[in-house]
C-alpha cells in the first residue's frame, strides 16, 4: 500500500508540473483565434530603448544673435570620443563649416563626457563659446548605458546634442 501511494503522489506531481509548464512555454504557437501579440507575456516597457531625440530640451542659449553669426566651428577633443561623433553628426548637418584650428573658427565647441560605471550613466556637458571665450550655447545630457553599450550611449549623446542645437537655430531663424 505504501509503495502504491508513493507512486500515485509522484505521478500526480509530475502531471501538475507538465500542466503548469505548458502555460509558460514561449515557443508554443498561439491558440486559434488569438494573435501572437496577445499571447506574449507582459513587460515593464518597450523592448527597445527610448527614441534618441525624445525627452526635454536641456540646452540653454545665452546669446542667440551671436549663435546665429557662427559659421565656422572648432570642436575640441572631448572624452569617450564624443568629439569624433559630434564631428560626424554636425558635419552631416552642414550648418557649420568645421575647422581643424581654433584660430580659424568663429566659435569653439568644448565639453566633457564622463561615464559612471557604478551608476551606469553617461554625463555630458557641451559648451559653445566665441573667440573671446564668451558663452553662447550649452547643453547637458544624461544617458544610461549597459544596455546600451557605452559607445552607443556616446553616439546617442552626439545625436541629441546636434538635435538640440538644430532646434535652437531653427527657432531663432523663425523669429
Amino acid at each position: 500500500m505504501k509503495w502504491g501511494t508513493q507512486f500515485l503522489v509522484v505521478w500526480m506531481l509530475a502531471g501538475v508540473a507538465v500542466v503548469a509548464q505548458t502555460g509558460q512555454n514561449p515557443d508554443q504557437p498561439a491558440p486559434p483565434g488569438q494573435t501572437p501579440q496577445q499571447n506574449e507575456r507582459p513587460t515593464l516597457g518597450p523592448r527597445h530603448g527610448p527614441d534618441v531625440a525624445t525627452g526635454p530640451d536641456t540646452s540653454t542659449t545665452i546669446d542667440i544673435h551671436l549663435l546665429m553669426r557662427i559659421h565656422t566651428l572648432f570642436i575640441e577633443n572631448i572624452d569617450n570620443s564624443l568629439s569624433d561623433k559630434l564631428v560626424e553628426v554636425l558635419g552631416k548637418w552642414g550648418r557649420f563649416r568645421l575647422v581643424t584650428k581654433a584660430k580659424d573658427a568663429d566659435a569653439t565647441l568644448r565639453g566633457s563626457c564622463l561615464e559612471s560605471r557604478r551608476l551606469k550613466h553617461l554625463h555630458s556637458e557641451i559648451f559653445i563659446s566665441d573667440r573671446s571665450g564668451k558663452s553662447v550655447w550649452q547643453d547637458t545630457i544624461y544617458r544610461p548605458f549597459n544596455p546600451p553599450t557605452l559607445d552607443q550611449a556616446v553616439d546617442d549623446t552626439a545625436t541629441v546634442v546636434a538635435a538640440h542645437l538644430q532646434r535652437t537655430i531653427m527657432e531663432a531663424e523663425r523669429r
